[in-house]
């Protein structure tokens, strides 16, 4: 029997992000169990730059707080979690998550669509989806728009709903997939959107992950500033530091609790 989803009061709170203790088998049983309950959903993956963004994006934290299902993408917060409560079991990050996922949608004959990453890559993932699990790919589509409430974006949600998937997979990169799942969720129902950033482009073949040791260390984000040092030094060295102090005032509000 799959458990329910954990409750908001069992979450981890870590700055204005709440994050669910879970494990990869957890996650799972309570993706199929939102897909099984076919009222829609919305899944997204925290790491140090979500926490960093809610802090200074009011919208995104509104879909943290609405979110189904969140789930710790990153060593760091599963660290941070080790000086607040409740702990974090282990990480779950996106593209941990979707080997497995695809797995069990194939299994459940889920129809999966695939939205978002650069040209030829939603193409080239699905692909391999078909080819390695046997998943059934309800569509693909790379749209390009700047915010989600662009009509372009709304065109991609209807075609994504018209498809009949079960599963939309969304590969904008934060806050863009985060805030188009959660404002076009009911468009998108009975389908249940995940959040997963760059897990396209490792599944096409088009990026190269970190090794599993270092993944394990919590240094998967100087893997990739060294291999994207152009795109990606803002995000690591000068905005993502600022995930300490979060951290820091997040245990220090703690601490003022009564009892």
């Amino acid at each position: 029997m799959i458990p329910t989803l954990p409750s908001k009061p069992g979450r981890l709170i870590l700055g204005d992000l709440a994050v669910d203790p879970v494990t990869m088998s957890g996650a799972l049983e309570a993706i199929e169990r939102l897909v099984g309950a076919r009222a829609g959903g919305l899944v997204v993956t925290p790491n140090v730059d979500h926490v960093v963004i809610a802090a200074r994006n009011p919208a995104f934290r509104d879909v943290y707080a609405a979110a189904d299902l969140s789930l710790a993408d990153g060593m760091p917060i599963v660290l941070a979690s080790r000086l607040l409560s409740p702990r974090l079991p282990e990480k779950v990050s996106g593209s941990d998550l979707l080997d497995p996922l695809l797995e069990r949608a194939a299994v459940h004959g889920w129809r999966v669509y695939f939205l978002g990453a650069g040209p030829g890559v939603a193409e080239e993932a699905a692909q391999r989806a078909r080819e390695r699990f046997g998943t059934t790919v309800a569509g693909v589509d790379a749209p390009f728009f700047r915010t989600p409430d662009e009509p372009a974006a709304r065109t991609a949600a209807e075609r994504a709903a018209a498809s009949g998937a079960d599963l939309v997979l969304l590969a904008f990169g934060a806050p863009k997939q985060e805030l188009f799942g959660h404002l076009y969720r009911r468009t998108l129902a009975p389908a249940v959107s995940v959040g997963i950033g760059a897990s396209l482009d490792f599944l096409a073949g088009r990026v190269r992950r970190a090794p599993r040791w270092i993944s394990r260390t919590g240094l998967e984000w100087l893997w990739r500033l060294v291999r994207e040092p152009r795109r990606l030094w803002r995000r690591y060295l000068v905005d993502d530091p600022r995930f300490l102090v979060i951290l820091w005032r997040t245990l220090r509000n703690r601490r003022r609790l009564p009892g």
